[in-house]
């Protein structure tokens, strides 16, 4: 194995670990990180056993976290019965929180979902229970992130090997 491949199974298996965390953690941005692992993987030899479809394929899925992420979000609002501002601002909150960092990103859907219930003058259980739907939709879009990102290695790992 050549020196410039094996460096590049090093970096791409540095970038896989540390893009699936980042699935996990906000601060990391975890699917297209993964997505560039994958890809020094298939680099590494040559794309022979990785070619372009696979490639379209994963980078499909890396996008879908993004997808799964923000409309969790929005389901989790809407079954505890938030209202279309709630889902808007959960929607916002998401985007205004990336850019405040972690606490941003953790409280920015719940504080934007409060704020659109807020807005429409609803009880303080209808806006609670609005923002605790919120926080559900985030740990389900955790975990769909997370599975998409599993199903993006055992792709690779499929493809490579079959």
């Amino acid at each position: 194995m050549p020196d410039q491949s094996l460096i590049l199974w090093i970096v791409g298996a540095i970038c896989t670990v540390t893009g699936l965390s980042g699935l996990l953690l906000p601060v990391v941005p975890g699917a297209p990180i993964l997505f560039l692992g994958l890809l020094l993987g298939a680099w590494a030899e040559d794309f022979r056993y990785i070619g372009i479809w696979t490639l379209l394929i994963l980078a499909g899925m890396a996008a879908l976290t993004y997808v799964v992420e923000f409309a969790a979000s929005i389901l989790g609002v809407k079954k505890f019965g938030g209202s279309r501002r709630a889902m808007a601002g959960a929607v916002l909150g998401g985007i205004v929180g990336i850019f405040v960092g972690i606490p941003g990103i953790l409280l920015g859907p719940f504080v934007g979902a409060v704020i659109g219930e807020l807005s429409q003058q609803r009880s303080l259980d209808q806006v609670s229970r609005a923002g605790f739907g919120t926080v559900v939709g985030l740990a389900i879009g955790v975990a769909g992130k997370l599975a998409i990102g599993i199903a993006m290695i055992g792709l690779f790992v499929l493809v490579r090997l079959v």
